[in-house]
């Protein structure tokens, strides 16, 4: 009984410290914020329950909509893939190569006769073997069809250091 009427005088003592080291502008800023909730709570009493519930669920479809607005956007942004692309680009400048090139090695050796699309394919470059156009990957990404001849047959270039 004596600790919790302790831990109540510490919280109180705590209050008292805060609003005190406070400056007149908080302390009205907080007088405001009371006073608005106190109107909003006025105005709710005199609001059917009916009509809460309604709104809430009005709400809830209003957010869930917009959530899910939201992720379509997002899918098909290509401002962000962009974002995403030049991000990924940055992080590859910055990345020591040679432990890449390490890191790559066992996957190259499961992939003897070239990469094909479809695979999934690490950092670095692959070159058609049809027409011997380049493509960056920066991430792990799946093998495309070639941009330049839409070769499915590709080669790992070395990473230079």
């Amino acid at each position: 009984m004596k600790k919790e009427q302790s831990r109540v005088q510490d919280v109180y003592q705590n209050i008292q410290t805060w609003l005190s080291e406070t400056s007149d502008k908080e302390v009205r800023s907080i007088v405001e914020l009371i006073e608005q909730a106190k109107s909003i709570l006025i105005a709710a009493e005199q609001i059917p329950e009916q009509q809460v519930k309604q709104f809430i669920s009005n709400l809830k479809y209003d957010l869930s909509d917009f959530y899910q607005q939201y992720q379509a956007d997002i899918k098909h942004s290509v401002y962000l893939d962009i974002l995403n692309e030049s991000l990924w680009d940055n992080l590859a400048k910055i990345t020591d190569k040679s432990q890449v090139e390490w890191s790559e090695l066992m996957d190259d050796f499961q992939h003897q006769d070239g990469y094909h699309v479809g695979d999934f394919v690490g950092f670095g470059q692959l070159q058609c073997q049809t027409c011997q156009h380049c493509v960056t990957y920066s991430h792990a990404n799946i093998v495309a069809d070639c941009l330049a001849c839409g070769g499915k047959d590709f080669n790992r270039i070395s990473l230079t250091p």
